[in-house]
Order: C-alpha cells, then sequence, then structure tokens
C-alpha cells in the first residue's frame, strides 16, 4: 500500500503545478504507477479521480498520465499482460465525460491522444470513435461502450495480472 500512497502523493502533487507538466513529473509518476502495479485497481481508481477533481486546465495532464502508464506498461511488459489498459477501459466514459470539461483549446489536445491510440493499436477503432465523438458535443452511453469493452478485452483483467506477476 506504501506504493500506492506514493502515487498518490505524486500525482497529487501535479493540482497545484501549471501546464504544462514537465516531462520528467510525467515519468516520476509514470514510474511510481509502474511500482505499484499489485494495486493497479487503485492506482486506475486515483487517476480517474484526479481528472474528475482537478482543475480544467489539468485535465488533459491527466489524460496524459493515463497515456503515460498505459505505454510504459505495455512497453514493459508486453500488450498480453498491460494489466492498466482494460482496467482503465472500465470507466472510459465516465472519464472521458470529465475531461472533455477542460477549455475548449484542450479538446484538441484530447482527439490526438485518441488518434495516436487508434494509429498505435492501443484500442480498437470501437472503443475510440464513441470517444472521439463526445468531443463533437454527442453522447455516449456507458451500456453501448461497456459492451464494446467486454468485446475487446481478450482476457479478464484478473488473468493479466497473475501472468504479470509470475
Amino acid at each position: 500500500m506504501d506504493a500506492v500512497n506514493a502515487f498518490n502523493m505524486e500525482l497529487f502533487s501535479m493540482i497545484d503545478m501549471k501546464p504544462p507538466i514537465s516531462r520528467a513529473k510525467m515519468m516520476s509518476v509514470t514510474k511510481s504507477a509502474i511500482k505499484a502495479i499489485k494495486l493497479y485497481k487503485h492506482v486506475v481508481q486515483i487517476v480517474e479521480k484526479f481528472i474528475k477533481k482537478c482543475k480544467p486546465d489539468l485535465k488533459v495532464p491527466g489524460l496524459y498520465v493515463v497515456d503515460s502508464i498505459v505505454r510504459q506498461s505495455r512497453h514493459q511488459f508486453g500488450v498480453e499482460k498491460d494489466v492498466f489498459a482494460p482496467r482503465f477501459l472500465k470507466n472510459f466514459t465516465d472519464t472521458f465525460q470529465n475531461l472533455y470539461h477542460c477549455p475548449e483549446d484542450d479538446k484538441s489536445k484530447i482527439l490526438r491522444v485518441l488518434n495516436l491510440w487508434q494509429k498505435n493499436g492501443v484500442f480498437d477503432m470501437d472503443i475510440i470513435q464513441p470517444l472521439m465523438d463526445m468531443a463533437d458535443g454527442s453522447s455516449v452511453s456507458a451500456p453501448t461502450l461497456a459492451g464494446e469493452v467486454n468485446f475487446f478485452l481478450n482476457k479478464n483483467t484478473h488473468e493479466c495480472y497473475k501472468e504479470v506477476m509470475n
């Protein structure tokens, strides 16, 4: 639990910062998330809470934290053993609804991350498209996206976690 507390403190120390967040800070947050992988559910919940509670100008840096954690986890453990991406998917609709409470100028940055995820195969287009549609003001129903998420996941999160820990 110490690793989770360290991650929480590292992430929430961004609250007092003014964007842009430095590369060193982003790497530090990511590194502390990876150290807390045994309690990945807590890490994801903390990031989701940060995105929900932070000031509008920190919403996009919150998304960058999600991106950085997922990319590092996939790089370090492989796509099949990544536990973070499937867990972030569980509340993606709510998370992105919170993200879109950012300044109007920042919405293009959110779309850029979504396009990069699509281009790099981080998430399938049927996951990304509804999130992109939200930028236009279209609403996405949570059950629809949840169904697509369940279809997307080949393994359940616990199986991935067990493989990472072995």
